[in-house]
């Protein structure tokens, strides 16, 4: 291209009008997403063990209000990822709310255990597209300062573990578990109806050849900001020129592509299947090894807090769990425990585009593994409570930071498939983690448990080593034509 300032990309125009108002409104949009969700996960916590005492539940049928929810994300994920790339993240976004209010609302009224489980597994594919928002707002924000934006972004989630803790303390002593359910669904809500106020993604639109929609949205978030769009043309992304693809600039796109050759995913399996090119194999597999590791390591530790940090217990979590669930400290210790989240992700917020994102997850990878040695022997309460406290903060830094890193890798028409289902693998892995764990901790063999998670983290840091990308101060793209990875590892690796 001999004379590129007549035209420019999404991500040029992103940088020239910079992080203004738009921007502030739709993080706290897509922040609501974000809250909504950790609330109906949080809420977890208190509602399996009061319907189990009303309706008198066997343990394994209390277990299942929870499973069935994480089944939904799994489903969820792959569904709405699907959705978001081949018809638009806002349609996408819209049913997500939908489903969530709707049926986090008739959860309430459940007449039997029945219909609650079906309800609530019906709201956890509603869940499932919490992953679209992060999305959505990532492909709004400039490249330069995009990874500290998107570790703000995950501050809502844990300002929705510690509110459900909040109205739960404040509301299951004086009603009950349907009041919960409720009153914890008028975040979806409110969600549904911002929803209508919210544009599409440009850079969707542009993967669909939508280039006059893209610029008139463009147009109306550069007065919204008071700013101005660059001089020249939209074009959907930059011709790449024979050096450029060895170029060691961190503006260099992760995946560049030509503006006379797009490849069109049109459907979900192709989506699907472009996640195992030659380009993203090695990248998509590591991925998921990532997220399972994450989420077992989050909910392990989770479980642990629950049963090594109490002066009464008795190797068995549930047993615990059923006699705190009548007593207010429980909520206190929860509220608590999630506040301990937030020092973890303002680290992230650090650290991520100072060192990158690999570095990053590494760091609190070790961290966490630090923080876990001293539990293989006995400590006293405090200090064991302080321990999985710090492991907890990191784990949710790295959590945050593995969130930001997985968008980045895939490229606009496959970005919601891709991380869609690698939050899927993760949702596999809170689901098998309780399991495991409930085994290792009612048998006493709470030292193994220690050891599981220990092993889990040193396979998550060879994944990350593993990766071939690194995408601090990349440029998001919009298809995967005419790269070579391995080009491109010896750039960024």
């Amino acid at each position: 291209m001999d004379d590129q300032s007549q035209v420019y990309t999404l991500d040029d125009a992103l940088t020239f009008m910079g992080f203004g108002k738009f921007q502030g409104v739709a993080l706290v949009y897509s922040g609501l997403a974000w809250f909504s969700d950790a609330m109906e996960i949080m809420i977890l916590s208190f509602v399996g063990t009061a319907v189990k005492s009303e309706w008198g539940l066997s343990s394994s049928k209390e277990s299942i209000v929870t499973t069935v929810v994480f089944a939904g994300m799994l489903v969820g994920s792959y569904s709405w990822g699907l959705i978001s790339d081949n018809y638009g993240r806002r349609k996408s976004m819209l049913g997500g709310a939908m489903v969530i209010s709707v049926t986090g609302l008739l959860s309430a009224l459940s007449p039997n255990y029945t219909s609650l489980v079906i309800l609530r597994g019906v709201t956890g594919t509603g869940l499932g597209c919490g992953h679209v928002f992060f999305s959505w707002f990532l492909e709004f924000v400039p490249p330069s300062n995009r990874g500290m934006w998107m570790t703000i972004f995950s501050i809502f989630w844990t300002l929705g573990s510690v509110s459900e803790a909040a109205l739960a303390w404040i509301v299951m002593p004086r009603l009950n578990w349907r009041w919960l359910l409720a009153l914890s669904a008028i975040p979806s809500f409110i969600l549904l109806i911002l929803t209508s106020f919210m544009p599409e993604s440009p850079r969707y639109l542009l993967t669909k050849g939508r280039i006059t929609d893209a610029h008139n949205i463009l147009e109306k978030i550069a007065l919204f900001n008071r700013a101005s769009l660059p001089s020249g043309s939209l074009i959907s992304d930059r011709t790449t020129k024979l050096g450029e693809e060895f170029a060691t600039s961190e503006e260099t796109p992760l995946l560049t592509s030509t503006t006379n050759k797009t490849t069109e995913l049109k459907s979900g399996f192709s989506s699907f299947l472009m996640l195992f090119s030659p380009r993203l194999f090695r990248a998509t597999i590591l991925l998921w090894i990532i997220f399972f590791g994450n989420s077992f390591i989050y909910y392990g530790i989770v479980l642990l807090t629950s049963s090594l940090s109490s002066t009464q217990s008795k190797c068995s979590s549930s047993t615990l769990l059923s006699e705190n669930v009548r007593d207010a400290n429980l909520y206190l210790d929860l509220f608590i425990t999630g506040l301990a989240e937030l020092p973890g992700v303002l680290l992230a917020a650090i650290i991520v585009d100072r060192v990158g994102r690999k570095p990053s997850m590494i760091i609190m990878n070790a961290l966490q593994c630090i923080f876990l040695l001293p539990l293989f022997t006995h400590q006293s309460n405090i200090l064991t409570t302080a321990l999985l406290a710090g492991a907890r903060m990191c784990c949710t830094g790295n959590y945050t930071i593995t969130n930001i890193f997985t968008p980045e890798i895939y490229p606009t028409s496959m970005r919601s498939t891709g991380a869609g289902i690698a939050y899927g693998m993760g949702r596999i892995g809170a689901m098998i983690c309780p399991l495991v764990a409930v085994g290792l901790v009612t048998s006493c063999h709470k030292t193994a448990a220690i050891i599981l998670l220990e092993a889990v983290i040193f396979v998550a840091v060879v994944s990350i080593l593993l990766i071939p990308f690194e995408t601090k101060g990349k440029q998001l793209t919009d298809t995967i034509d005419g790269v070579s990875t391995s080009k491109q590892v010896s750039v960024v690796g």
